[in-house]
């Protein structure tokens, strides 16, 4: 049905009770309506941190949407955006909430639907349908929408809607069910107008109302930066990746590689499974936190569970002392975090220096190894001559020793080696993933393709912050969408050793990295980092749910390209 997009009717209250209603918008710029159950989830969240809007932070938390609907298990709102997040594929979609009259069509859970084209009923947006049941109980049998920006009629007697200027015809149908959620309407502070629920005026500094209807006519999705091409290059040929050139670094270049962050703590609560007993495990991050400049808004503390037991508390940090000069975010996200070793030093330490070059080319500048390297011009290393030639020690690769030292300061320094050609890891590989909290549940729901055991849910949480010097861009924020994100194991095990390694991996900032996302093309941004999770239970349409026979034995290979193996688990 072609509908072109409606401003949407301002609602503003002095009752201090209302109905709300979220909604989302599709490509089309079409409304469309949560289901009351939903809605009623949404809005205990949103109430929740709005509390926390109000008084102690700042609304920027999302809300996964699974916990109401497994269906929707791939959906998070992302409130600091007002935005609806695709965890699988990246599509954003702007998202809504409107108050209406406890007495309206949403107040009776009243709605009114079309007929698609492929057979299925589709809801009219929540002001459509409230016009509808109004226009009806006051005997007007046929209904025109053009005062919501609609150019169609809806005749109740036949129950047909028609296009006033093509006069194609659909049917229309009204349905009764659950009531939309009663909530309660505050003003935020500062607020000396009639009390508003809509995002413009919640988002504001505290300085009162927007005026004017027109505040409510538009929804805006968020622009996202040009991407912008990066430093250096991987050639993928199958399952592997060659080293390609890259633009010549000098040995202080920040690192090109992607790394992750989000938004504030989470939030929310973990899936409410009935009676099923949940069992919980917090594991923090240890790595410097940056954040950006502004109020601090990060939480140490997560929320209680709703059939569970409450989450042990994070880390807050020590406070400066009064008297003492506090540096800016920026400066301390610049500081780094622990001295490294010295980059010719890691070469030296992996690697045998060769008296006779082979007669093959160097894969990392193109170039025989029998000439120069290709980054003599650009690298100042009076250890490691133009010419000299080393092969690693485990693997027995041959490259240029000033390559190995360039391709070493073009990422992340933090005192490994891995070898371009085979993959091989010299030293332990830690990344860049900032600081976060990963939190651990179990609950007694098979997974499919697992019936014989129950499930185990990691949440991983990570606030957004200002980019270290060991991001793409130091200096500058990083935003994080979709936080937090659920992932599933079966609870066997196989499963149970995964997550393990995954424990692994989250304390050496494997999880996740900062960079460009694939899907959506954002740059500066939280981005998975080369080890697979599974974000649906249900399904497995889009590749990222179950049944998936071999996905155990995926991420463990996964893992160990990153070098978290079962030998990490051996006790020390």
């Amino acid at each position: 049905m072609a509908m072109a997009p409606s401003p949407s009717l301002a609602q503003a209250y002095t009752s201090p009770m209302a109905v709300a209603v979220w909604e989302w918008q599709d490509g089309l710029g079409i409304w469309h309506p949560y289901s009351a159950a939903v809605c009623s989830y949404i809005e205990q969240q949103f109430v929740q941190q709005k509390g926390q809007r109000f008084g102690l932070g700042s609304l920027a938390h999302s809300i996964p949407l699974g916990q109401a609907d497994p269906s929707l298990a791939p959906y998070i709102i992302d409130l600091p955006s007002w935005t609806q997040f695709r965890q699988d594929t990246g599509t954003m979609r702007a998202v809504r909430r409107h108050l209406f009259p406890q007495h309206s069509a949403p107040g009776q859970g009243i709605v009114w639907e079309w007929l698609s084209d492929d057979g299925s009923w589709m809801a009219y947006e929540a002001s459509v349908c409230d016009h509808l049941e109004q226009q009806v109980a006051r005997g007007n049998q046929l209904v025109d929408l053009a005062p919501l920006g609609y150019n169609y009629t809806v005749n109740y007697a036949t129950h047909v809607q028609t296009n006033k200027t093509s006069l194609f015809c659909r049917s229309v149908r009204r349905q009764a069910g659950p009531p939309y959620p009663v909530t309660t309407v505050i003003a935020p502070p500062g607020h000396t107008g009639v009390a508003c629920s809509c995002h413009q005026c919640l988002s504001g500094g505290g300085t009162g109302p927007v005026s004017g209807r027109y505040r409510h006519s538009m929804t805006s999705l968020p622009a996202y930066p040009v991407p912008q091409p990066p430093n250096r290059t991987t050639i993928v040929f199958g399952a592997h990746q060659a080293f390609a050139p890259y633009n010549k670094p000098s040995l202080s270049g920040a690192r090109s590689a992607p790394r992750l962050n989000t938004t504030n703590p989470w939030g929310g609560a973990p899936p409410s499974l009935g009676s099923q007993p949940l069992y919980c495990f917090s594991l923090p991050h240890l790595g410097p936190q940056h954040q950006p400049p502004g109020p601090s808004t990060a939480s140490g503390t997560s929320a209680s569970l709703p059939s569970g037991p409450m989450s042990s508390a994070g880390s807050v940090p020590t406070t400066v002392a009064v008297h003492m000069p506090k540096p800016s975010r920026v400066q301390q996200a610049l500081a780094g975090g622990t001295s490294k070793p010295e980059p010719e030093q890691v070469i030296r330490n992996y690697t045998e220096e060769l008296k006779t070059a082979p007669d093959e080319d160097c894969i990392i500048c193109m170039e025989k190894l029998s000439m120069v390297s290709g980054y003599s011009d650009v690298t100042d290393c009076k250890t490691l001559g133009p010419v000299a030639v080393g092969c690693l020690t485990k693997c027995r690769h041959s490259f240029h020793l000033l390559c190995l030292l360039a391709m070493y300061c073009n990422g992340n320094k933090d005192g490994s080696l891995q070898c371009p050609s085979c993959k091989t890891i010299y030293g332990e590989k830690t990344g860049t993933q900032p600081r976060g909290k990963m939190e651990v549940f179990r609950f007694q729901v098979a997974l499919p393709g697992h019936e014989d055991c129950g499930t185990i849910l990691i949440v991983y949480n990570i606030p957004h912050g200002i980019q270290g010097p060991e991001h793409p861009n130091p200096g500058k924020p990083f935003t994080a969408r979709g936080f937090p994100r659920q992932c599933y194991l079966p609870d066997n095990a196989q499963g149970r050793k995964v997550l393990e390694l995954l424990k692994v991996a989250w304390k050496r900032r494997l999880i996740f990295t900062v960079g460009t996302s694939s899907t959506t093309g954002e740059t500066d941004t939280v981005v998975w980092n080369e080890i697979h999770h599974k974000t649906e239970m249900d399904r497995n349409v889009t590749g990222h749910g179950y049944p998936d026979p071999n996905y155990l034995q995926n991420v463990l290979a996964e893992l160990a390209a990153q070098g978290v193996t079962e030998d990490c688990l051996q006790p020390q």
